[in-house]
């Protein structure tokens, strides 16, 4: 299990984008890394609320965790701190050990010059079967596609 850190400039307000992080319409546009889609099957945004998302492969050469082509993971909300902070503690629906652990994905928000916020991820206990690299871009992804939707590009 390793933990990763990943930091994204978004050019909107943090009250924006923390809606962002809450509103399943929107999360299933910007959760998924390129070349993959995102399913919202369940999602309730409130401590303790639980969410269930898929994020699929275009090219279905790609293999899932979950299945063919599929990656499905489902948590709860932790910790939601107006404004500021969203936790959600997640797994893998898989077969295959290891995969199917508990991580612990930390969203912080902090202001950032020209009424910009600074988006925080921290990724704790992510599987060692999955490349580190992968993770980050993954993320580093994510959070771009967050930028665009909150911003007014997507």
């Amino acid at each position: 299990m390793y933990t990763t850190h990943v930091t994204h400039r978004v050019h909107a307000p943090r009250a924006a984008v923390y809606r962002a992080l809450l509103d399943p319409e929107a999360v299933a546009r910007w959760r998924a890394p390129d070349g993959m889609t995102a399913e919202v099957h369940s999602f309730e945004p409130r401590e303790g609320g639980t969410f269930r998302i898929s994020l699929t492969y275009e090219d279905p050469a790609y293999a899932g965790k979950s299945g063919e082509a599929t990656d499905t993971y489902h948590g709860h909300f932790a910790e939601l701190v107006l404004g500021e902070r969203v936790v959600e503690v997640l797994a893998f629906e898989t077969d295959s050990p290891g995969l199917d652990a508990p991580m612990r994905l930390t969203t912080v928000l902090t202001d950032a010059p020209g009424a910009a916020t600074d988006v925080h991820v921290t990724h704790e206990n992510v599987p060692d079967s999955v490349p580190p690299a992968d993770n980050e871009t993954g993320t580093r992804m994510s959070l771009a596609n967050l930028a665009r939707v909150v911003e007014g590009g997507a």
